[in-house]
């Protein structure tokens, strides 16, 4: 049995880049009025110091312009379907965006009118995901741009084929100066296990004069896959800076992945990029991974100019669930018992709220090492953690001390088939490890997420922190690998929850608790949103958000729906957020968790709400770009929202 430990660096060192980044970092403090990044700002705060809207008149809101991207499809054509999770970025009093198609819309801010568009005509294949996706764009301006010079101003867009592509912010012309004919190639450092692209996803993290990039992967099908690395290029010619290897370099061919496949944060005035590490492959077996993986589902600190690791803290030990860190932490200065501490809060998918000093990634409030369960002794070559981490505060979002109850009516409805599930199900907690025996493992939190990648918004002034996270319960199983062909023979990959984990001796099944009628056989509510005194760590209010919906059937508000997406968060007390089944974007009250307003979209707004001012009005932007794990319903609209005039 291995020993898995926290990963921090020594006392030593820890104490002295501590002083030097104490020395170089300065408070956090609200933005300016633009919305330049994935989460709003680099803090991942999804702030707007913008208070025109606020919560007496935000139900005056209405539909001021929409635009149809055109780039879109079900599935059922040619095509796989689209999975459209883009912020818009406002910068250079434009806005911007990325399709699934991966194009590149340059938009009038007030109007939705066009100024400029560009089609990488990159190839519209899932290469590594079930469907088309693409997150949006980033965006980088020199500080003291040169008239007359081209790209001075530069949008960034990756593709499913593992390119980066700059662009002219100002014309849309390609940057001929980046890297080749600008492009950005991350698939020439795909040299170890080279089953699948790198794809670029999710927008790159622009820091100063960084552009850090990570990569996502195919989950659940290759116990060896290529190894986590993020780089730093430079923004203008896509030099490479730096790469950070995520694992090993012993282990690299033996498994995979720990990837960054989320978006990152970045405390500038630190000089620190804050980076969310992925699970080792295969995610459900680790009996070829059993040396320490330090960066494995951590968050870790890298000094931005170097890369090189400046703290970093696990929150799974030996991860066989897929609990990848999947959000970046939100930065944030909060004031805890008269102490004003430079924090962050790293939100995961099982529902835990970590908070830690940002500097030097020590405790906030304390986070204690717990035993967890080992494993039933069918899973040969596999060892367990003895231990993991806990957060003592703010509490759990999701309760994961027991399986949740049984949903009557879904039970009555499956005539006690969702009793007989749970009853056939092991399940000793959220680290029950998975098995060959019965019908394998319940899995709660989900391997989907408690809190999905939209992560956590935060209002610097009342230190509130604002998080959506999901209830989904599913169910896991193992097969030696004769078992598994047997079980699959003539299915397609994925086809009933089925993946083989090529290269290790077991494939796994990963199902959703649901009735044959396809309801849940857990109770509600499926999905809530929460506000958390950063203060004291308490939570100030929670309750359901939007509604469930199945055959064209809405279920009630108060069971809740799944999320995908985050919110933001304004001066004016205000909270916007799409992300639900029901295809609706709504406003809270930042104070009390009452719904002000709420308009429908095309599809679910799995994506993160841009708030902007253009010529003295702020505008509310939501992306309705649907999300098949949440139902199939597609969209290609773009649905900007603003007082009247």
């Amino acid at each position: 049995m291995i020993r898995f430990t926290l990963l921090l660096t020594s006392a030593l060192v820890a104490g002295v880049a501590a002083q030097a980044q104490t020395e170089r970092t300065a408070p956090l403090v609200p933005e300016t009025a633009t919305w330049d990044g994935f989460h709003g700002q680099l803090n991942a705060q999804k702030y707007s110091p913008l208070s025109q809207i606020t919560a007496d008149n935000v139900d005056q809101l209405e539909k001021v312009w929409e635009v149809h991207t055109g780039d879109l499809s079900d599935g059922t054509g040619d095509l796989a379907a689209t999975v459209w999770s883009a912020t818009p970025v406002f910068a250079n009093d434009t806005l911007y965006i990325g399709t699934p198609f991966y194009r590149i819309l340059a938009l009038d801010p007030a109007t939705g009118e066009e100024k400029w568009s560009f089609d990488t005509k990159s190839t519209l294949e899932p290469l590594t995901q079930p469907a088309i996706k693409n997150r949006g764009v980033a965006y980088w301006e020199a500080d003291e741009p040169i008239e007359g010079e081209a790209c001075q101003k530069i949008v960034y867009l990756g593709t499913m084929d593992a390119r980066l592509f700059a662009v002219d912010a100002d014309t849309g012309e390609p940057c001929s100066d980046f890297g080749e004919d600008g492009v950005f190639d991350t698939n020439q450092y795909n040299t170890v296990n080279a089953r699948f692209p790198t794809s670029l996803l999710q927008p790159p993290t622009v820091v100063g004069n960084h552009v850090v990039l990570g990569w996502a992967g195919s989950d659940w099908d290759w116990a060896e896959a290529p190894p986590g690395a993020v780089f730093s290029l430079d923004p203008q010619s896509g030099e490479l800076q730096w790469t950070f290897e995520t694992l090993p370099e012993d282990i690299r061919q033996q498994t995979g992945t720990a990837n960054v496949w989320t978006a990152m944060s970045a405390d500038e005035g630190a000089g620190l990029v804050y980076l969310p590490i992925a699970s080792p492959s295969p995610n459900y077996w680790g009996g070829n991974r059993t040396e320490e993986i330090p960066y494995a589902t951590s968050t870790t600190a890298l000094d931005l100019e170097t890369g090189e690791v400046v703290w970093s803290r696990q929150w799974v030990h030996h991860d066989i669930w897929d609990y990848d860190i999947n959000s970046a932490p939100t930065l944030m200065d909060i004031t805890v018992d008269g102490e004003e501490i430079p924090a962050l809060i790293q939100a995961t998918k099982q529902g835990f709220l970590f908070v830690v000093n940002r500097l030097t990634g020590e405790d906030v409030w304390p986070i204690e090492e717990r035993p967890v369960p080992g494993g039933d002794g069918t899973i040969e070559g596999e060892v367990y953690a003895e231990t993991q981490p806990f957060p003592t505060k703010p509490a759990p979002l999701l309760d994961q001390s027991h399986k949740p109850d049984v949903w009557w009516i879904a039970d009555a409805v499956s005539l006690g088939g969702c009793s007989k599930l749970w009853d056939d199900l092991w399940y000793e907690g959220m680290y029950t490890p998975a098995t060959l025996n019965g019908s394998g493992v319940f899995t709660y939190p989900d391997s989907s997420g408690g809190v999905q990648w939209g992560g956590v918004a935060f209002d610097p002034e009342s230190q509130t922190a604002i998080v959506n996270f999901s209830h989904i319960v599913q169910y896991i199983q193992l097969y030696t690998r004769e078992d598994y062909d047997q079980q699959t023979e003539g299915a397609t990959n994925g086809e009933g929850g089925f993946h083989p984990q090529t290269g290790a001796p077991y494939g796994m099944s990963l199902k959703t608790a649901l009735n044959w009628a396809g309801m849940p056989c857990w109770e509600p509510p499926y999905g809530e949103i929460a506000a958390i005194d950063m203060g004291t760590g308490d939570i100030k209010w929670r309750r359901p958000i939007g509604s469930s919906q199945r055959y064209g059937f809405y279920m009630p508000e108060s069971m809740g729906s799944p999320t995908i997406g985050g919110p933001a968060v304004t001066a004016g007390g205000v909270i916007f957020i799409g992300a639900t089944m029901d295809a609706k974007v709504r406003a809270y009250d930042e104070a009390t968790g009452e719904e002000l307003w709420e308009d429908i979209v095309e599809a679910p707004a799995v994506s993160i709400p841009a708030v902007y001012e253009h010529e003295g009005r702020q505008y509310v932007a939501f992306v309705a770009g649907g999300n098949t794990i949440l139902k199939d319903q597609v969209g290609d609209q773009i649905a900007v929202y603003a007082l009247p005039e």
